[in-house]
């Protein structure tokens, strides 16, 4: 899976990340509202204790918000890179559909940040990113849940975001949509 599909898909998964988290039945994933990534997006944090992140996230803008099958998403973040992350840096994404995991893997961080022209090392500072990925036309109406877990070559913490959305079944649109019919 492409760095940038799963960006969309975590982006898009985590818009409405305290409902659909709860059918996990994991009280360790209910809402908390210190949980949320600021800005226009279903995003949260993996915990409130994010002092030893190399990473910290600001702000992450998603238009559409929530994300729409067949639809541009325009993803805006920004944040600090507190320390060089260097090759070897991983993440381990799972994607569950309902309580169906679809995902489990494990893939290089450098490798897929060249999906979002980055690449390593990460220097320390200020860090801006804007990516459009086109969302599939054909997405499985139900809800989609997102984990990205990310670590340094020597496993330290990088970020922990998770998501959670829902794509309705075609006809059952939004007035919105409607309208541009």
């Amino acid at each position: 899976m492409r760095f940038s599909t799963a960006v969309a898909c975590l982006s898009a998964c985590l818009a409405a990340p305290a409902t659909a988290l709860a059918i996990w039945g994991d009280s360790a994933y209910a809402f908390d509202s210190n949980l949320k990534v600021p800005g226009e997006n279903p995003i949260e944090f993996c915990s409130a204790s994010r002092d030893g992140n190399l990473i910290d996230i600001k702000k992450v803008d998603l238009a559409p918000n929530p994300p729409k099958a067949g639809k541009p998403l325009d993803i805006t973040a920004s944040g600090e890179v507190k320390t060089t992350i260097e090759s070897g840096a991983y993440v381990k994404l799972v994607v569950k559909y309902g309580l169906i995991q679809l995902l489990s893997t494990t893939a290089d961080l450098c490798e897929q940040l060249g999906n979002v022209d980055l690449s390593c090392p990460l220097e320390p500072g200020n860090l801006n990113l804007t990516k459009s990925v086109d969302m599939p036309s054909a997405i499985p109406p139900g809800t989609y849940s997102v984990i990205a877990d990310v670590y340094s070559a020597d496993d330290k913490p990088i970020t922990c975001l998770k998501a959670t959305v829902n794509f309705p079944r075609p006809g059952l649109s939004s007035s919105e949509d409607s309208e541009e019919l």
